[in-house]
């Protein structure tokens, strides 16, 4: 029974643990790749080109834009809790799942090839050393083993780490002991420059090797507190890093002279007390790289697979084994493509396209938490507190970086990600979790609200319509005319009174849900509003009334007639309280429900520039700017009493319309004592819209006598509209 107890207890004791608990986890993997190859290949270089000062400039704006990076990190990190996907997790919880995967999928596919650039470094060291291997063979068998223990054990993999990071220590310190191959001076400017590399040039070149800050960041997923492990981690990598960084310099430029420097890669081997430790530390630098991401680039495509931001067939990638969740098929994937990448060997092609993603990955965080900071949303709350001061500057020195470096690589690198961004856009991806996407419009909105001027001015006059449509289907040509008036330019509502009777307020949501769904289908963007009233006159007027937010409120409203002579008066006493409110009316008359038939002609009757004619041959203009107008021919007919009015009328009509730049056609139509609206009739029987100006509404009973008699006399016509301006814009100006 004790016995029993026992195993019960370590049993309960290895689970409990079966995570990495401390920051080593993050500390280590991305130490060693800080500390990759080019410090022992390439940092005599840069020290011999720029010299002792140069290098140290470098290294600190360098590692300042990397610390920069570091503290976003640390900042969304500690917002809220840290899942599996690392730095592609704390993206797409932020900026939404689109960014997310757009800059998830390269990062990936950065890393799984970073894995094999890692390896055929590797192999090509040791090869220089032991001629008689074969670089390919070497690269396999280095691949099946790294991944084989990257399959066996998380836990093992970064302990093994250890020891590679014990013997990059070792090498360190034999150079460190290690003494002067030449009787020199300390050169604070390198090479004289006509032997020499540009400054920019060659920080293009070291800049990538402080950039591996995300490789431990990546095993967020494995970690028991990744809130707690991820900046501590982050942050003591990029310091020790900068440390070693800066003493290597004083190392090298003490003990050998610039020109050496430049020309010898492997110095470091000559002045170490011990050659062979130097090799060590390049073959322990570049299996320990290969190692990092060959952990953190499965747990990326494991995330990926989550948040099914891949097709629905990779969804294996999702599965997990054993006690440490080691994502085994991504694990077994990335793999795969290492040994096809390693096997044909010549990765130089893309491999600065590989730097550009990981370097937009940096960008993307900083203005991650940039702007979550900068918006000050209540549900972002890190217990590590960054100003988006800190977080911008980060985010341009990653975009100036990666232009200095290769700026035919960071274009090829953004135009991948925006293909994939635009893919994932129109696959419309269904997320559990929030965007900033609402944050940012909400700020933006804010902004131009309280900017909006309280005079319109008519040269930035345009229809804010609100459309009294009842229910969508069944007076779909409401909405219809709007949206090929708005033509995506302008705002507009589709609005529906709902009896307070028959519906529940807490009904008003999912009927405004079924509209938003019913309009999405119809390919229409427009806003939508349900409000619930005694009847749908009363309903009408409250809305016209408190709709809209400050100064961005409907300035026109777009409703269908009534057909019921009960109706009349309550809706006249409507039409005239849209009248008092400024508002301009547009009521769509259907007589015999024939629609826009064609949609061909436009027929204007005309009766001169000011209130209704200007504002009708506008909503005309902008008709035949959309899509399904724009073969239309516009019209514009006025009627004179006689052929001497018709000269003065034709003077002043082609001064107006030449002025106008609109392209319509004007006819001038003489009454010769007919009726005007015989002629109305007749002129536009066959027209596929009529557009009719309204008298104002001054007397409530007029108005109702007037327009019950508009009807009648234009009851043969095929479809109208009867406009009616209201706004106090000088709408002629808008055409001038």
């Amino acid at each position: 029974m004790d016995k029993q107890r026992l195993m019960a207890g370590k049993g309960t004791k290895k689970n409990k643990y079966s995570k990495l608990g401390t920051f080593g986890g993050v500390f280590t993997p991305s130490l060693l790749t800080i500390l990759g190859v080019i410090m022992y290949l390439r940092f005599g270089w840069v020290v011999g080109n720029v010299g002792l000062i140069g290098t140290l400039l470098i290294v600190t704006l360098s590692t300042s834009i990397t610390f920069l990076t570091s503290l976003s990190i640390a900042a969304v990190a500690t917002n809220a809790p840290v899942k599996g996907g690392g730095a592609y997790f704390l993206i797409s919880r932020s900026l939404g799942a689109e960014i997310g995967g757009a800059v998830g999928i390269p990062l990936y596919l950065a890393q799984a090839f970073s894995v094999s650039l890692y390896i055929i470094g590797f192999s090509e060291s040791l090869t220089a050393v032991f001629p008689v291997l074969e670089p390919r063979s070497i690269s396999l068998v280095t691949t099946l083993l790294l991944g084989f223990l990257a399959l066996f054990s998380t836990k093992a993999t970064i302990k093994v780490q250890y020891i590679i990071l014990a013997l990059i220590a070792l090498s360190l310190l034999s150079l460190a002991l290690g003494r002067p191959l030449e009787d020199s001076h300390i050169e604070l400017w390198g090479v004289p420059a006509s032997q020499s590399v540009s400054f920019w040039q060659v920080f293009a070149i070291f800049f990538p090797a402080v950039t591996g800050i995300m490789t431990g960041v990546n095993m967020s997923g494995d970690l028991k507190d990744p809130a707690k492990s991820i900046p501590k981690g982050t942050f003591l990598a990029v310091g020790v890093g900068f440390v070693i960084y800066m003493i290597l310099p004083i190392i090298l430029a003490s003990r050998v002279d610039a020109a050496t420097l430049v020309a010898e890669p492997l110095i470091m081997q000559q002045i170490a007390v011990w050659g062979g430790a130097i090799l060590l530390g390049v073959w322990g630098a570049t299996l320990s790289s290969a190692t990092g991401s060959l952990l953190g680039a499965p747990r990326v495509l494991q995330a990926l697979a989550n948040d099914k931001i891949l097709p629905s067939w990779a969804g294996f990638f999702t599965k997990v084994v054993g006690k440490e969740k080691i994502p085994q098929a991504a694990t077994l994937f990335t793999i795969g493509i290492t040994l096809v990448t390693v096997y044909f060997g010549n990765l130089n092609l893309i491999a600065p396209i590989l730097t550009m993603f990981f370097l937009t990955t940096y960008a993307v965080l900083n203005v991650t938490a940039g702007v979550e900071t900068f918006l000050k949303s209540p549900s972002f709350r890190p217990k590590f507190k960054v100003h988006w001061l800190f977080s911008l500057l980060g985010a341009l020195g990653c975009a100036a970086v990666m232009f200095l470096i290769n700026s035919l690589a960071t274009i090829a690198a953004f135009l991948v990600i925006g293909i994939i961004f635009i893919w994932l856009k129109r696959r419309k991806i269904r997320r559990t979790w929030g965007g900033l996407g609402s944050g940012i419009l909400s700020s933006i909105i804010r902004y131009a609200l309280l900017r909006l001027e309280k005079e319109v001015d008519a040269k930035s006059w345009r229809p804010n319509i609100l459309v009294l449509s009842g229910s969508p289907t069944k007076r779909w040509r409401l909405i219809e005319l709007t949206n090929d008036i708005t033509n995506g330019n302008s705002l507009f509502t589709v609005s529906t009174i709902l009896s307070e009777s028959n519906v529940p307020q807490e009904k008003v949501k999912d009927y405004e849900s079924q509209i938003m769904d019913f309009l999405a289908n119809k390919n229409v963007q427009a806003l939508v509003r349900v409000l619930r009233a005694p009847d749908p006159f009363t309903g009408a007027t409250q809305l016209v009334n408190a709709y809209g937010l400050g100064q961005l409120v409907p300035n026109t409203v777009l409703l269908g007639d009534t057909r019921e002579n009960a109706h009349l008066k309550p809706y006249s006493r409507m039409i005239r309280h849209f009248y008092k409110s400024r508002k301009n009316v547009i009521i769509v008359q259907d007589e015999n429900n024939k629609g826009f038939r064609k949609k061909q002609v436009i027929d204007i009757w005309w009766g001169g520039l000011k209130k209704n004619g200007s504002l009708m041959i506008i909503l005309a203009y902008l008709l035949k700017n959309s899509r399904e107008w724009q073969q239309a021919q516009v019209n514009v007919k006025m009627v004179v009493p006689n052929s001497e009015a018709s000269v003065g009328a034709r003077k002043n009509l082609e001064a107006i319309f030449s002025s106008m730049r609109i392209g319509f056609g004007y006819r001038i139509l003489e009454s010769k004592g007919r009726d005007f609206w015989e002629i109305l009739n007749k002129e536009s029987a066959e027209s596929d819209l009529v557009l009719i100006g309204l008298a104002v509404p001054e007397l409530e009973g007029d108005f109702e006598v007037y327009y019950n008699a508009l009807k009648e006399k234009t009851k043969a016509l095929p479809t109208k509209v009867f406009v009616l301006a209201a706004q106090e814009v000088e709408f002629d100006k808008v055409l001038h």
